[in-house]
């Protein structure tokens, strides 16, 4: 589905069910160099069961024009005009990582019109070591193999997604790659980590959250601290859900994550 935000083009996947805005909307926010592909369980299993669904590429990524905003403010605004632009009064967020800060962003600019929120791989504040972000800027490709290393909590991640046995680390390493080689003139990698660095809104914005919270962290997670995430989730007095798994939580632990989203929905 494309919508038209902010005089630009923006693509948001609607779970293989067209797009009704009468329906209870949930909208998918995805984390660094990732797209909307990292939904497809979830956006299927709520457009199959009685949800809209905008699992949305962001600016700059995938098919969405760009240029990339250049932060979780600037995204939380362009959220809330994807929802004026598809017609949605009030929707679920949900958001993994850089994705996540966004959508508490959102929900406290908008509490009126975010029912509820899932947080998921995520942490404040959600900083960035200086060796990545310096490997981001200077050799990505490399940098993109770091962060499958600390994404993931072994080598062989089972059950995954989307079948047992499916290379967890190769799949995200070919989506990482074939996102930041989508703008010739902007290191892609290095804006996004930056972005998550830079935000330090998180606790106030938590304040002027009003909606049902639900924060699902990976024991292992390597790239946003549980610790971080587990005082986040007292500060919004979330309900957390704590998964064996690393980072890339929605392929290596997918039913679990699907369970959450499942009760933070009912």
């Amino acid at each position: 589905m494309e919508l038209q935000v902010d005089g630009r083009r923006a693509y948001a996947y609607t779970g293989g069910k067209p797009f009704d805005a009468a329906l209870p909307c949930v909208v998918f926010l995805h984390g660094a160099l990732h797209d909307h592909s990292v939904w497809n369980l979830l956006a299927r299993w709520c457009a199959h069961h009685g949800h809209a669904v905008l699992a949305v590429d962001e600016p700059g990524h995938g098919r969405s024009a760009g240029p990339p905003l250049a932060s979780v403010e600037a995204l939380a605004d362009w959220t809330l005009a994807l929802l004026d632009a598809a017609g949605v009064a009030g929707a679920t967020l949900v958001g993994h990582s850089l994705g996540s800060l966004i959508g508490l962003e959102a929900a406290a600019r908008a509490p009126q019109r975010i029912t509820r929120l899932v947080m998921i791989g995520t942490a404040f504040p959600m900083k960035v070591s200086d060796a990545l972000l310096d490997a981001a800027r200077e050799q990505p490709l490399r940098a993109i193999d770091m962060v499958n290393a600390f994404s993931f909590s072994g080598l062989a991640a089972k059950p995954s997604f989307p079948g047992p046995g499916m290379w967890l680390h190769g799949s995200n390493r070919a989506l990482m790659r074939r996102i930041q080689a989508g703008l010739t003139d902007l290191n892609l990698f290095e804006r996004d980590f930056r972005i998550c660095d830079a935000y330090g809104n998180g606790l106030q914005a938590a304040a002027q959250v009003r909606c049902p919270v639900h924060c699902v962290l990976g024991e292992r997670d390597q790239m946003t601290s549980p610790r971080s995430g587990r005082a986040l989730a007292t500060a919004l007095k979330a309900t957390l859900h704590e998964l064996p798994a690393g980072h890339s939580l929605m392929a290596e632990s997918p039913d679990g994550v699907l369970n959450v989203l499942r009760q933070a929905l009912a």
